[in-house]
């Protein structure tokens, strides 16, 4: 087998660190298309202590599948939005769909959601930044009626994103997921008690400005998420990625902070199901 074949082999399930909950991932594109599948996955992250997933939306179908799962298997929950490069998709009839999926009790958040700088240009059909900011308020505003935390996508649009929060005024909780961007936006969003939730980018070598953004995230404000299938932590990066692998992540954050792993696992955990309000997972 060669060196590129087995980069690609999945991740042997690491040894568990307690409790776990994955923030952010996405069960459909793990490859997950009925209960079956979805308690398969979960049963391999629970061998690592993955206790719950949060599982997310980036089109409509997306947000159909996302709301349903999360009746599957109790350990799911979900969120639902259209993803800022799919903005333009976000019709009259999408808004009715996704703020009725909005309202069922196990859609925990709002997202993902936001403004993405890095696509309009790049990729064929994506929204333009003028599509994406609109779609960004009306995800704001359905965070704010339905009283659950707004998620957001950010991709190279730090100023663009605090544009648009300022302008509509911030929800009450508010998760930059799968947060990428250095010191200054970290401390910019820490100070208005917003929540950055790092995934398998953190353990990167190359990460010097996110690393230096994690070593000022305090207890209450860190989330951690696999973004599965994406995002694989080192030393396993491009190989696939699924919820079981969190605890790679944990372990490296954990690392960088000179910190117990079992103590950021507890502690993030924790955060993830009070801000989610993850009923029967944490006492």
């Amino acid at each position: 087998m060669s060196a590129t074949k087995q980069r690609r082999e999945p991740p042997p399930i690491p040894e568990p660190l307690g409790r776990l909950v994955d923030a952010h991932t996405h069960l459909d594109a793990c490859g997950a298309r009925d209960a079956d599948d979805v308690r398969a996955i979960l049963d391999r992250a629970g061998e690592a202590g993955v206790q719950a997933v949060v599982t997310i939306a980036d089109d409509l179908e997306a947000a159909r599948w996302a709301a349903e799962a999360a009746d599957w298997d109790s350990r799911v929950y979900a969120a639902v939005a259209l993803h800022p490069t799919r903005a333009n998709a976000l019709t009259a009839e999408a808004r009715t769909v996704v703020e009725r999926l909005a309202r069922h009790p196990r859609v925990v958040a709002i997202g993902e959601t936001g403004m993405d700088m890095y696509w309009p240009g790049r990729l064929e059909g994506c929204a333009e930044p003028a599509e994406q900011r609109e779609a960004f308020a009306w995800h704001i505003d359905l965070a704010k009626r339905t009283g659950k935390p707004l998620m957001i996508h950010n991709r190279d649009a730090d100023a663009e994103v605090l544009d648009v929060l300022r302008a509509e005024g911030a929800p009450e909780t508010v998760i930059f997921h799968c947060f990428s961007s250095g010191a200054a936006m970290a401390r910019t969003c820490l100070d208005e008690g917003w929540l950055l939730s790092l995934s398998g980018t953190v353990s990167f070598k190359n990460a010097h400005d996110l690393q230096e953004a994690a070593r000022l995230i305090p207890p209450g404000q860190l989330l951690v998420e696999t973004d599965a299938p994406f995002l694989t932590p080192h030393p396993f990066r491009g190989a696939p990625n699924e919820p079981y692998c969190l605890p790679y992540t944990v372990r490296a954050l954990a690392d960088l902070l000179g910190r117990p792993a079992e103590e950021l696992a507890e502690e993030s955990s924790a955060t993830a199901a009070k801000v989610y309000g993850l009923a029967g997972c944490w006492s």
